[in-house]
């Protein structure tokens, strides 16, 4: 299988780019500096693409059988208006000039797999929620329905879409867990604002796992989210991983600090959450590696 990646040299697309050769596919990367990016993977074939500006050359396409959109620049940084210009931006507008040049191919992939987030469901406090659910309120939740708009117009050219709505993703090199480990490390880390907000977490094993999955089962179609079937709580995530580090993770963080740190809109992200389930995928016959916590930590550190 020839496969294009978009996002290809983020933690989570450096992931499935080494997965998908390892199993002997081929990997295009589109990406904006294409001599950086062949610094870190010589083995992907790279071209250049400025996402926001305009559509991928055709020639970037050639022989590919499907795609994987993971575009999107990082959420958790303070929302100043020019921040949520960029986020938008960097989902909605590139995702369909995406789209658009997949439009214009004689010959098109199979199948698109884009990268979407359980952001979509807002604050849903201790409920569980699973693919069917409405979408939520919120800057966050608006941001993930921009984002799969654009990926829907794909099925105008009749290419196969899995949207998918991934948790927080286990991985030590970056995301939620990236963040959490120097404090965790150092012995003062702890819960975040009370620590009663629910985390719908996922090993990045599985996140490739169904990453994989989706692009190679024809009968998988429209949603389906990318959690761990069990997700916890804040408090027991951070214990959990005072655990596996062999760390005391007592000392927690009150609301405030994340207010000062990230501003008071994506603060009050940090304080709400999602209880998810992964209903569609286990529905679909996706068997998940990792379904408790601590044995994913375990398998990390």
């Amino acid at each position: 299988m020839k496969v294009l990646v978009t996002g290809a040299s983020g933690f989570i697309g450096s992931a499935l780019c080494d997965a998908l050769l390892a199993r002997g596919d081929s990997v295009v990367g589109l990406t904006r500096d294409p001599q950086k990016a062949r610094g870190t993977n010589p083995s992907v074939v790279w071209h250049a693409w400025q996402p926001n500006l305009e559509r991928p050359l055709a020639e970037a396409f050639e022989g590919v059988d499907g795609v994987v959109n993971l575009l999107g620049e990082r959420i958790d940084q303070r929302w100043t208006d020019e921040a949520k210009r960029r986020i938008v931006e960097s989902r909605r507008v590139a995702t369909h000039n995406l789209v658009q040049g997949i439009a214009g191919l004689e010959s098109r992939p199979r199948v698109m797999v884009s990268q979407a987030a359980i952001g979509y469901y807002g604050n849903r406090g201790e409920a569980i929620v699973d693919e069917s659910a409405a979408p939520g309120e919120g800057f966050d939740a608006e941001v993930v329905q921009e984002w799969e708009k654009a990926a829907h117009e794909v099925e105008n050219s009749d290419v196969r879409l899995v949207v998918v709505r991934t948790g927080h993703v286990l991985d030590p090199r970056g995301g939620l867990l990236g963040r959490m480990l120097t404090p965790f490390k150092l012995g003062v880390g702890g819960p975040l604002a009370g620590g009663d907000q629910y985390m719908s977490w996922i090993h990045i094993d599985d996140e490739v796992g169904i990453l994989l999955w989706a692009l190679d089962e024809e009968k998988v179609t429209g949603t389906v989210n990318a959690t761990a079937p069990n997700p916890v709580t804040n408090r027991e995530l951070s214990k959990a991983l005072g655990r596996a580090l062999g760390r005391p993770a007592v000392l927690p963080v009150p609301g405030l600090t994340l207010d000062l740190m990230f501003g008071k809109e994506f603060g009050a992200v940090l304080r709400g959450g999602q209880r998810v389930v992964p209903r569609r995928a286990q529905d679909l016959g996706y068997r998940f590696k990792f379904t408790e916590v601590d044995a994913a930590l375990d398998d990390l550190f």
